[in-house]
Parts: C-alpha cells; sequence; structure tokens
C-alpha cells in the first residue's frame, strides 16, 4: 500500500513538472511571435530608420573655388574639374557574361587610346579580376579630365549608363595657376587639410571658398561608402571670383628681372614690388628664393613679411624731417668730417672716405652717412620724440594694413622704449637699429611722389559672382599730407640728384628720367654682429619712381646677401629697378614725352629703292601714296618679280631687274628676308652677319654660282 502510494507522487510529480515546462514554452514562443510583430509592424518604421541611421552618412560636396583675375581680366588661379571613375561590378552589364564577353575587347581597346598609358591587354584583364571580385564600387581611374571622363561615358558596356553600365563618376576640382611662377606666392594657396592658408587663397578664402554641398551615401559590403540617390543632395554654391591689381605682363617683366639679377649675383633672395603713385595699386610683386646654385623660386612674400634694417634708403624719410622742420635745406652745407665719426662707442664711416663740407643735396646724392648721422644727432638729442612724431606720421611704426595676411610687424624704436641708447639717434637716421618690410618703405617713397599724399597699397580692387560685383576697395587715402608740398618737391628734386650726379648716375636713361636712392646695408647675423665667416654679407635695395617730371610709377628693389664681388646697390638693385621701368617705359606710350613742333616741315625728297620683290614696292608705294612709273627703256614689268627704282621727274621710275640665270644676282641694297628668299630659290646655302639691309656679299655680282654654294651676306 505504501509502494502504491509512493508510484502515485512520484508520476504526479513529473506530469507537474512537464507542464510546468510546457506551459514556459507556449509562454516563450508566444512572446516570440509577439516581440516579431511587434518588431515588424507596430515597431517596423522606428527600427528601419535606426539601420538606416547606421549605415547611410551625409559627406560634403566641395564647392567650386572661385577665380582670380588680373586688373586686364586674364587668370591668375582657377578650378579645374577632374574627375574619380568607379565601377559596379555587380551592374546588369558586367552579370550578362553573354553582353561582358561580346563587349570586353573593344571596351579594353578603347580606355588603351583614350588613357594611352596602359595596352588594352592590362585593361581587359582588370576588368576581368573586377567583375570576378565583384566588387560594387572599384576605384577605376583617378584625376582625369572633363574629355576623358566624356569619352570613356561612349565605350561599349559604359554607353548603358550608372545603373545598366556600371561607370559612376564622382566630380572634383584642382586649383590650377595658368601662368605659372608668376607671383605665385602672392596669389597663394589653401591647404587641403590644416590651418595654412597664404596669399589671397588664403586672405580672401572665405571669399573664394563658396559653400559646400551636401550628399547622402551609403556603406556597402566592405565599409565602402556609395551615393544612394541624387535627390538626396544638396548642391554646393560656387565662390565668388577677386580681381587683383596686379597686371599680368608687368609682373613677367620684374619677375624676370629679378630672377636674371639674382642668378648673376648668386643671392639668397631677392623682392621687387611695382605700384601705382596716383591709386597705390599694385601692379607687380615678385619674391624669389635661392633653392640651389642657379634656381629661384616664389617661397616666402618677402615684400610683404620681411621686416629687415632698410639702410640708406630710409634717409629719405631723415631728409624729410629735417626739412620740414627747417633744420636743413638742399643748399645748406655739412662737414662729413673726413668720411669718418665716432658716436658713443661706435665709428661710423662713409663709403667713400675724404669728403669735407658738403652741401645737404650732395650728402644725399652721396649717400653720406657722417653726414645724416651728424644732423640727426645734432637737431635731435635734446627732444626724440619730435622725430619719432615723423615717423608715426608716416605710419611706419605700426603694421600696415594690406590686403594679405602675414603681414611683416615694423620694429621703429622710440625714446621711451627700453632699447633706446646713445647710437639710436644717429645710426636710425641711416637705417639701422630699425625694420620694415620693403612695402612699407615703398609707401614713404611713393607719397613723395605723389605730393606728399599717402594712399594705401591696394592689391585687390572688387570682388565678383557671375560678372557682378559684389563689392569694390577704392582708393583709399591713408594721409592727405605727410609733408607739405614744399618740401615733397625738395625731396624729389634731391632724389632726381642721386640719378644724375650720385650713386644712381652709372644708370641714368637717355629716353626717361627716374628717380631714387640707392640703399647698401651690413646684415647684423645671429650671435655674429654683423660679420660672417670673416666677411660681411650685404643687403642692396632701391627705391623710386619714374618718369621723374610725372610720376606714373614707384617701384622698390631688394636683393638680400649677393655672393659676387659686386654688392653695391648700384651694381645690384638699381640695375633690376632699371630694367623694369625701361620696359614699362617702351610699352607705354603714355609715358613717353609728347613731340612739339613749332611749325609744319616737309620734305619733296623721294625715297630711293633698292632692289625688292615687285609687288611689295608697289603695295608700299600705294599706301604712302608716292607717284612711280616704269622706266620707258627698261624691259616689260610681267618679266620679272624684282624690280628697283631712280627718282625722276618727281617720280619714282621702276626699272624690272632680271635675277634668273646661273651667275650671282646683286642683293646688296636688299632687305635680308628678300635675299634670303631670291638666293635660297637658286640652291645656295646663305649666311647672314649682322644686320639691317645687305651691305656687301662674298660672290661678286656676276659670277658663275654652283648648287649648294656657301654665300655669306654681311649686313649694316
Amino acid at each position: 500500500m505504501a509502494a502504491s502510494n509512493t508510484k502515485s507522487n512520484t508520476r504526479k510529480a513529473i506530469l507537474f513538472r512537464t507542464s510546468v515546462v510546457f506551459s514556459g514554452m507556449i509562454v516563450f514562443a508566444f512572446l516570440v511571435v509577439y516581440s516579431l510583430v511587434k518588431i515588424q509592424h507596430i515597431e517596423g518604421a522606428k527600427w528601419r530608420a535606426l539601420a538606416d541611421s547606421l549605415s547611410t552618412r551625409v559627406f560634403s560636396i566641395e564647392a567650386v573655388r572661385g577665380n582670380i583675375f588680373d586688373c586686364k581680366g586674364n587668370l591668375l588661379a582657377t578650378s579645374l574639374p577632374i574627375y574619380d571613375v568607379r565601377l559596379d561590378a555587380q551592374c546588369p552589364a558586367f552579370m550578362d557574361e553573354e553582353l561582358f564577353l561580346n563587349n570586353i575587347d573593344s571596351l579594353s581597346f578603347g580606355l588603351a587610346q583614350i588613357f594611352k598609358d596602359k595596352p588594352a591587354r592590362f585593361y581587359k584583364d582588370l576588368l576581368v579580376r573586377t567583375k570576378k571580385a565583384g566588387n560594387r564600387y572599384f576605384l577605376f581611374k583617378r584625376k582625369i579630365s572633363y574629355n576623358q571622363m566624356q569619352a570613356m561615358r561612349k565605350l561599349p558596356l559604359f554607353r548603358l549608363g550608372k545603373y545598366k553600365g556600371g561607370i559612376m563618376v564622382n566630380e572634383r576640382t584642382r586649383r590650377e595657376k595658368p601662368f605659372g611662377m608668376l607671383a605665385e606666392r602672392t596669389i597663394g594657396f589653401k591647404q587641403e587639410e590644416g590651418a595654412v592658408r597664404v596669399g589671397l587663397e588664403g586672405y580672401f578664402d572665405q571669399q573664394l571658398g563658396g559653400k559646400s554641398g551636401k550628399r547622402v551615401m551609403q556603406r556597402i559590403a566592405g565599409g565602402t561608402y556609395v551615393p544612394i540617390d541624387d535627390e538626396l543632395m544638396i548642391d554646393a554654391q560656387q565662390g565668388k571670383d577677386i580681381v587683383t591689381t596686379i597686371d599680368i605682363n608687368l609682373q613677367d617683366v620684374a619677375e624676370q628681372a629679378l630672377y636674371t639679377n639674382l642668378i648673376e649675383n648668386d643671392a639668397d633672395y631677392g623682392t621687387t614690388i611695382l605700384m601705382e603713385v596716383a591709386t597705390g595699386e599694385i601692379k607687380a610683386i615678385a619674391n624669389l628664393t635661392r633653392v640651389r646654385e642657379g634656381e629661384y623660386q616664389e617661397k616666402y612674400n618677402y615684400a610683404v613679411g620681411e621686416s629687415v634694417e632698410p639702410g640708406s634708403t630710409f634717409k629719405l624719410i631723415s631728409a624729410m624731417a629735417l626739412l620740414a622742420d627747417g633744420y636743413m635745406t638742399p643748399k645748406d652745407n655739412v662737414d662729413t668730417e673726413g668720411g669718418q665719426m665716432r658716436f658713443c662707442n661706435l665709428t661710423m664711416k662713409d663709403s667713400h672716405l675724404g669728403s669735407g663740407v658738403i652741401s645737404f643735396q650732395e650728402a644725399f646724392e652721396q649717400s653720406s652717412n657722417v653726414a645724416f648721422a651728424k644732423l640727426m644727432q645734432k637737431h635731435y638729442s635734446k627732444n626724440p620724440q619730435q622725430i619719432y612724431n615723423h615717423y608715426k606720421n608716416l605710419g611706419i611704426t605700426e603694421k600696415l594694413d594690406f590686403q594679405l595676411a602675414g603681414v611683416g610687424k615694423p620694429v621703429v624704436k622710440g625714446p621711451l622704449n627700453k632699447s633706446w641708447s646713445c647710437t639710436s639717434l644717429p645710426y636710425m637716421a641711416i637705417g639701422y637699429e630699425l625694420q620694415l618690410t620693403p612695402l612699407q618703405i615703398l609707401t614713404v617713397y611713393n607719397a613723395i611722389a605723389n605730393n606728399g599724399v599717402f594712399v594705401k597699397p591696394l592689391l585687390v580692387k572688387r570682388i565678383e559672382q557671375a560678372g557682378r560685383v559684389i563689392q569694390e576697395f577704392p582708393m583709399e587715402v591713408m594721409n592727405p599730407s605727410v609733408c607739405s608740398k614744399e618740401v615733397a618737391k625738395e625731396l624729389q628734386v634731391m632724389m632726381e640728384g642721386v640719378v644724375q650726379r650720385g650713386t644712381a648716375s652709372s644708370l641714368r636713361s637717355n629716353f626717361y628720367s627716374y628717380a631714387g636712392k640707392t640703399g647698401t646695408a651690413v646684415i647684423a647675423n645671429k650671435g655674429r654682429g654683423y660679420l660672417e665667416g670673416g666677411g660681411k654679407s650685404y643687403r642692396a635695395s632701391f627705391c623710386g619712381y619714374f618718369p621723374a617730371e610725372n610720376p606714373k610709377y614707384s617701384c622698390v628693389v631688394l636683393i638680400s646677401r649677393p655672393r659676387k664681388d659686386n654688392y653695391y646697390a648700384s651694381k645690384v638693385a638699381l640695375p633690376v629697378f632699371k630694367e623694369i621701368a625701361d620696359k614699362v617705359y617702351a610699352s607705354a606710350l603714355n609715358l613717353h614725352r609728347e613731340l612739339k613742333f613749332t611749325h609744319k616741315t616737309f620734305s619733296s625728297d623721294l625715297p630711293q629703292i633698292a632692289l625688292a620683290e615687285k609687288n611689295d614696292v608697289k603695295q608700299v608705294l600705294d599706301q604712302v601714296k608716292l607717284s612711280s612709273h616704269f622706266h620707258q627703256d627698261s624691259i616689260h614689268p610681267d618679266e620679272t618679280e624684282w624690280i628697283n627704282g631712280l627718282v625722276q621727274d618727281q617720280s619714282i621710275a621702276l626699272e624690272p631687274h632680271i635675277v634668273g640665270g646661273s651667275s650671282m644676282p646683286d642683293v646688296r641694297g636688299m632687305g635680308a628676308r628678300d635675299a634670303l628668299y631670291l638666293l635660297e630659290k637658286k640652291g645656295l646655302k646663305v649666311e647672314v652677319r649682322g644686320y639691317g639691309k645687305v651691305r656687301s656679299q662674298s660672290v661678286l655680282p656676276g659670277s658663275k654660282l654652283s648648287k649648294n654654294q656657301l654665300i655669306q651676306l654681311h649686313l649694316g
């Protein structure tokens, strides 16, 4: 009985446990079904959105950067479109085996013809491997041109389009400077990554950069993102254009003159700026750094960013103060103490010792250090603030407000400065113990050339978008009178004297006048004072303007550390200024002096006609309306194409000239081109020496000729 009860209890326990487990399984199954229904239908939209958010990203679309133009509309910097091509190997064209095999050869041949870098076999193997791998976003080509991209889209398979043909094109831009190195540092750049911004590209980055667009892309197998739909895209807004004051033709002149001079003198670096006097517009700005012997590049903008001791070009400012304060006139005398004088514990010397009592004008022309140091010490030592006020009035104590980043900060001491000493006044008078950028020095000279009106230097004239002016930068007068017009005129005469009789007289021009001041400064080297390797290093400069009587352009040139024997400014910097001025003057008719005649002059003289081509002679005579006729005793004019002529009865008698046959014709008096044509037509080899018309010929007229015979023509 007891055993029977035990078995019954065990069975009940097992059944209970089984029921509990079964019930639990039913409940669990119900919960699973409920969760599936809830996820799929009730919360489906929520989870699908979350999945999309984890597999999609919003990418920026680079805006097309604005253009940079010179003052005449020439492109200085522009953005060119380049394209990256990717392939979808799971598109219908690649998945259709028959279609793929029927077109792979012609497609590969077409790619080889377009890019000309690899044979057709290479492209065929690449396409086959891409198909086998099933890559849906394979990078096929980088940085191809627009024409190459358009040609690709016309090839077999690819012509089926993005979805069927599997070709996907992503457009980017590449910044190009059409004129290469010309003004390269001034135009500048903006790095793709980082905060480095240089030149106009950096300073006007916000205006040039435009506004980026947005594109939604989805991640596929392998972690690659591909565009989803063109409708899910916000187009980028193109950047604005900027129009500069630079004239690329004048820039070419300035840069070439500087480059040639730097190579000749093997200097460390050089810079030059050409500015329009009346407006302050910068027409050219060149900066060249020595990268290796005989090679220079635009690596740094010394003209704007490098503050250096200006040397004797600063004497113009000292002269202005002495004249303006009434301490000196150009005719007043000063004793140069034989060209040597001691100030505190330092001895100052002139480059040419032996001078005695000379006029202030002569002291400026010969760039006497002693004269200027002595005068400044004499008149301003009791009140040095007086001279410092002149510096402040010129604006050289503060950093120049200019349309570029990285403008150099000047170092101009005042009497309250901690480094002020008993040598400060005399040495600042000649351009030491202070530092200025070349652009600052130029603005001062420009103001004197402009009769005392100080205009702000200008590099960008306006900002445009689609040809419409967005913002203009007009000429700005910073100081209407840095000195009186009378003082400005006196300084102009003194600078003309430098060119006529002084340190710049070796390069006077017979065609136009110019004025300025030379400067040869000894360079202080860190830790070694003013010595380097047992010798001195120099910085040569010249600053001036032209034409002197009606200034149109001002220009500064600075050459640092010339390694050749010539280091004086008159031998190093002045030739660059002169070459720039020569070429600008030659190309600008508005700078030429007007020819004035007191009465009209006529001449009855008629020209002599040397042996020349008949049609050319007739065309010239007809254009200048000169009477001509064929000599009555001459052969018929149609029998030859060459004629000469003599004056006869107030008319030109033309006479046909036979030059055929195997004898040497008389080509004396002919132009070189006609003589060459005539002789080479006879099968002769001609060697030409000199310029002008044929003065003599090595083979006498009438001599018998042979084929390939050498004839020498001397022109004069």
